[in-house]
């Protein structure tokens, strides 16, 4: 049986970086004395949630080792948040020992919100934490910590249909109007204020500031449980950006996953397109074929999910047709949902997402799974049975993808294209299309 690992992306990457502290860091000109930043995600959401926050940070002189994402099992509902507030005592002691700091400062979004409170309501640990941040999650009637002694920041909004618009007492409370349940976390408004609760200061740059160098890296694993697969294989392509073919027939990088299910970085192209193809070591698994926009920051955060075959995630999407006459396709909008009336997102031009069907507000959709359910080789745009009793996150949509003849699918998100290729969904496997 696979036991689940918790990962700390920045953690492990970093670990071969120079014992000088001031030579730690890979961005130039970073600020050696900051306080180490450690975010904490929601439900079924994964430490990716948090990679335009993390550059944002290192865009305002964070050095990369003062920003750490902590992933931990959003499905375990019987001991998931205890056991996770134990493994981010774990993380924090180990970053505080890393960097010499005697602080963190903790945030917490949704689910992992209740990790993050819970976490400073012990006096010893609540001692480790500067400040605390508590984004679109529930409620409470102080502060944090045991006597409500650490600087607490709550930012909701109540166009969030998931957490609304929640405030905590004698906290600073911010509300950041028409951000949804993922926006109130990942928007350069949130990160601003962030920001400035802990430097006391705006920042210099409320954007993502570009690289020179892009590297990148990143994670393997499972959705949903956030299991890391060990020794899965990692092919990175560059494409052709008018149809997302591959450049050349060998990848470009070829990487195998170490212990903690990271690949090693590589240094990405300006203004290119890349495909990542996974491949699980685990016997039935399935291979996923990502696609990605062009990168313009380094992002050590690039998580490539694979799909398991037991437990929640393996219930909804178990079922993905295996069919070489039709793609599997699902589209991922990494920093916000896609919301009816505000966002447009369309398949090839004429098959709509967004529509008030499909995307209503209420749904808070990141995330659709699309293929011909009912095998009629038409677009019906029903939703399959296995997504309805979903309300939040994922959807689902009969959409008939034909892998013949062989090419290209054009989808378009608030004006940004982006092409995936037709592959065959039983020989080739699944494919996903980030928007960043």
């Amino acid at each position: 049986m696979r036991q689940t690992i918790i990962f700390v992306a920045f953690l492990a990457l970093l670990s071969s970086c120079a014992k000088d502290k001031k030579n730690q860091d890979s961005n130039s000109g970073c600020n050696a004395a900051s306080r180490p930043v450690i975010m904490v995600h929601g439900f079924l959401a994964s430490g990716d949630t948090w990679a335009s926050q993390a550059q944002r940070f290192q865009s305002n002189s964070y050095c990369d080792d003062k920003v750490y994402v902590f992933d931990w099992n959003t499905l375990n509902q019987t001991t998931g948040q205890a056991a996770a507030v134990l493994q981010l005592d774990s993380l924090i002691d180990a970053v505080l020992a890393k960097t010499g700091q005697t602080k963190v400062d903790l945030v917490g979004h949704s689910a992992g919100g209740g990790v993050g409170y819970s976490y400073c309501s012990d006096s010893l640990r609540a001692k480790k934490v500067a400040h605390y941040v508590h984004i679109g999650s529930n409620s409470q009637t102080k502060p944090a910590g045991p006597n409500g002694e650490i600087p607490t920041l709550c930012i909701s909004s109540p166009d969030d249909k998931v957490a609304g618009n929640t405030t905590i007492t004698d906290a600073t409370n911010i509300t950041l109007n028409g951000k949804d349940h993922y926006e109130v976390a990942t928007s350069k408004e949130s990160f601003i204020s962030m920001y400035k609760f802990f430097n006391e200061k705006d920042p210099v740059y409320s954007d993502i500031q570009p690289d020179a160098t892009v590297k990148v890296s990143g994670k393997v694993l499972t959705l949903g449980d956030n299991t890391a697969l060990i020794n899965a294989t990692v092919n990175v392509y560059e494409l052709n950006t008018a149809d997302a073919s591959r450049a050349s027939a060998t990848p470009n990088q070829t990487f195998t996953t170490g212990s903690d299910g990271l690949f090693s970085s590589f240094t990405a192209k300006a203004n290119t397109y890349y495909e990542f193809e996974v491949i699980s070591p685990i016997s039935g698994d399935r291979k996923v074929h990502y696609y990605r926009e062009p990168f313009t920051k380094s992002d050590r955060i690039v998580y490539l999910r694979t799909i398991p075959q037991s437990g929640l995630a393996a219930t909804l999407l178990g079922g993905l047709p295996k069919d070489d006459g039709q793609t599997v396709l699902a589209i991922f909008t990494a920093n916000q949902a896609v919301v009816n009336g505000r966002d447009q997102l369309f398949v090839n031009d004429n098959v709509e997402l967004s529509s008030a069907a499909i995307s209503p507000a209420s749904a808070t959709n990141i995330a659709f799974f699309m293929y011909d359910d009912n095998k009629n080789q038409q677009t019906d745009l029903t939703e399959p049975s296995i997504f309805g009793f979903l309300n939040s996150f994922l959807s689902g949509a009969d959409v008939y993808l034909p892998t013949l003849p062989e090419g290209s699918i054009k989808l378009t998100f608030n004006g940004r294209n982006q092409f995936v290729r037709n592959l065959k969904s039983n020989s080739d496997g699944v494919v996903v299309a980030v928007f960043n």
